[in-house]
């Protein structure tokens, strides 16, 4: 059966502009970290990534490491696009990273030139594309000059296999001195891709949502329920095997009775919105406006829709702004 995409699709979808650039997102974008390895279930995934579709998020985050196994998400979302979005290209943000390990030898890790641009021809052979809409260097490649990487992804561009640049887990400082470099290279880098969520503050704390705003660019969140934790899920308590992202394991240091209490007391302010913890938590972050898009994975077309309705309440009086910091700095 052919797909044809909802012609209400963008009616309820909130987008936002990366700094003063050209690229647009919707406020959430559709995340394949997990879900969409060699593992899952064709049927379930493609149903999962078109009513996404359908309901207006047109932007996919992918990375040739995604899977289990590494470079399974691109094949994917490479057979689904192939299959069922390839007529609405040109309405489509896709998105893929390179910098995590990925083949043997020196060359299958981090950000080098060659590894760049080897993975990127690798992700659009995956992905059936000619180009991705950003390409990003996933993470900070400390033997690596910034002025390499930084001139490897402005040739992408150059060569047309790419028509935007972004950098993923760079630091404040490390993100001032890599838009400094694409500047000198008139590079057309858009967003900073990093772990972020209301108890995980390290942007706002380095400087990095600083360096974005101060020079026009666009911030776009992974990891927005810190795995779990900032949604019910986890109210009446947390298992000692939860696995969280690397960026939040701090979050249970103080203990976990200390963290369910909190997030406990959140979640009254989140009823007192007539909001979940969750989407009060996806809301949070889209209430500042340097966030461009917040990255949600979902398995499940409910889920999808419990997320969006974040959407319509994006506002915070500055007594539940205050209340939030005060619950999440508490020892």
């Amino acid at each position: 059966m052919v797909f044809k995409a909802s012609d209400n699709r963008y009616d309820n979808m909130k987008v936002r502009r990366a700094g003063n650039s050209g690229l647009q997102l919707p406020a959430l974008s559709f995340g394949t970290w997990h879900s969409f390895g060699d593992d899952a279930n064709f049927k379930d995934s493609q149903k999962i990534m078109l009513a996404a579709f359908d309901r207006g998020i047109f932007s996919f985050d992918l990375a040739n490491n995604y899977g289990p196994d590494s470079g399974a998400a691109e094949r994917m979302f490479g057979q689904i696009y192939q299959q069922d979005l390839k007529p609405y290209r040109d309405e489509l943000i896709i998105t893929t990273k390179a910098g995590f390990h990925m083949w043997p030898g020196v060359y299958g890790n981090f950000s080098s030139k060659k590894t760049l641009t080897a993975a990127l021809d690798q992700s659009l052979e995956r992905m059936g594309l000619d180009y991705v809409d950003i390409y990003y260097s996933h993470r900070f490649d400390p033997n690596t000059r910034l002025e390499e990487t930084a001139e490897a992804l402005d040739l992408l561009v150059r060569q047309g296999k790419a028509l935007y640049i972004g950098i993923s887990n760079y630091d404040g400082p490390q993100t001032e001195k890599m838009i400094k470099l694409f500047k000198e290279l008139h590079t057309p880098f858009v967003v900073n891709q990093s772990s972020y969520n209301m108890l995980n503050r390290e942007p706002a704390n380095d400087g990095t949502l600083k360096a974005l705003a101060d020079n026009h660019d666009g911030f776009v969140a992974y990891g927005p329920l810190a795995e779990g934790l900032l949604t019910s899920k986890y109210l009446g308590g947390i298992p000692e095997d939860i696995h969280l992202h690397w960026t939040n394991n701090f979050i249970l240091e103080n203990g976990q009775d200390k963290a369910i209490a909190k997030l406990n007391k959140l979640n009254e302010i989140a009823k007192n919105r007539d909001q979940t913890l969750a989407q009060m938590s996806l809301a949070w972050l889209l209430s500042d406006p340097t966030v461009v898009s917040v990255v949600t994975g979902a398995s499940k077309v409910n889920h999808l829709d419990d997320n969006l309705k974040a959407l319509d309440n994006l506002d915070f009086t500055t007594d539940e702004l205050e209340a939030i910091d005060k619950i999440v700095k508490e020892k």
